[in-house]
């Protein structure tokens, strides 16, 4: 299974955020897509960072009242780890768990491609695992049948 497989189900649709945007936009812009991170972007084509509600919430720790008048660039994860579609998911879901983090941008020839969530991960992983014990089910019931009786 590959990220490639996930982004096919999912669309490969991804928030960005320019750098010199505020966090207030940011947090708006979060709220109304329902999701946790956003690439932040000069281009929209290239990754700058990453930027999640997590960032948020420990930047309101340190800035308090003027957080929201902050760039995005001031908060965001500059070094970020990026995966292929053709990496497994298996991989990338180590790769989250080692770093601790829950969204990896996909980039192809270093153009953004795509993101997924450990959400996705999880998904793709639990469909997989379903069809998986459909199929030894119905293999499990095919091969109880007696086949004297079935005759």
């Amino acid at each position: 299974m590959k990220v490639s497989d996930i982004l096919l189900a999912k669309g490969s649709a991804v928030v960005t955020i320019k750098p010199s945007e505020t966090i207030g936009a940011l947090s708006q812009r979060l709220r109304e897509n329902r999701i946790g991170a956003a690439i932040v972007s000069r281009d929209g084509t290239m990754v700058d960072g990453v930027i999640s509600e997590r960032d948020i919430a420990y930047g309101l720790a340190i800035h308090k009242a003027e957080l929201h008048t902050l760039p995005v660039s001031e908060l965001m994860t500059k070094t970020v780890v990026t995966c292929s579609p053709h990496d497994s998911v298996a991989s990338v879901a180590s790769t989250m768990r080692a770093r601790n983090i829950r969204h990896i941008p996909v980039e192809e020839s270093g153009r953004l491609v795509g993101m997924i969530s450990i959400r996705d991960v999880l998904n793709h992983r639990t469909d997989d695992l379903l069809q998986q014990t459909n199929l030894l089910r119905a293999f499990a019931s095919h091969t109880d049948r007696d086949p004297v009786q079935d005759r």
